[in-house]
């Protein structure tokens, strides 16, 4: 506070936030520049370039036992079956879908779950591009939302960006694949769609608006 011997108040010194260090490995961020080739997963020719078969079941939500440090009023909690993110999953039983019926409205409105996989796999070339060396990622938009797994990992960071999990409401996610790609690399993909606001449960369904491969 200023005083008649000293008019001029001292200067108040803040302290910088401490920057907690980084988790790792971090999610890549994808680049914003414009791939310079682009594989359509919703058309049957896309699909075949990456040799992407898509398979689909609807999520239950089932009563489970709570977890051991739970509150002694809390007796059972709810899970979702079946965990189809996870490596090696057995989707053989699966009903397989054509990439054009991405598109298709499915489950029954207000809270649901739909799994979809598929393994993509780099081809020698697509077109006239050689994939080799670039980087590659899986651009995906699911109404209304999605979780992404890939290879049995489902990447993501506390409170720093991660394209894997929910972004929002119909909003695009761009996941990296891979930093650098070679022909015959394969990724297991599980996307989990979820209708939604699950509070304010719609009339509406869980549906793909777009999915693609794009390589820089």
């Amino acid at each position: 506070m200023p005083t008649p011997e000293n008019p001029v108040a001292p200067p108040v010194i803040i302290a910088a936030t401490p920057v907690r260090p980084l988790p790792s490995p971090q999610p890549l961020i994808p680049p914003a520049l414009p791939p310079v080739c682009s594989v359509d997963l919703m058309t049957l020719e896309g699909s075949a370039m990456l040799g992407a078969q898509w398979k689909t079941k609807e999520a239950k939500i089932i009563e489970v036992p709570a977890i051991p440090d739970a509150m002694p009023e809390f007796k059972t909690t709810y899970d979702i079956d079946p965990h189809a993110g996870e490596a090696g999953f057995d989707d053989s039983a699966w009903p397989i879908i054509l990439p054009t019926e991405l598109e298709a409205k499915r489950g029954g409105g207000k809270v649901s779950f739909l799994w979809f996989r598929t393994q993509l796999t780099i081809p020698v070339r697509i077109g006239d591009f050689d994939p080799s060396g670039a980087q590659a990622v899986l651009a995906l938009c699911i109404d209304d939302y999605a979780e992404i797994w890939v290879n049995g990992d489902l990447p993501r960071a506390a409170g720093r960006p991660s394209p894997a999990t929910i972004q929002g409401f119909n909003m695009p996610q761009r996941l990296v694949l891979s930093a650098s790609v070679s022909a015959g690399d394969t990724f297991e993909i599980a996307v989990f769609g979820i209708n939604g606001p699950i509070s304010a449960a719609p009339e509406n369904t869980v549906w793909f608006r777009e999915a693609r491969v794009e390589f820089f």
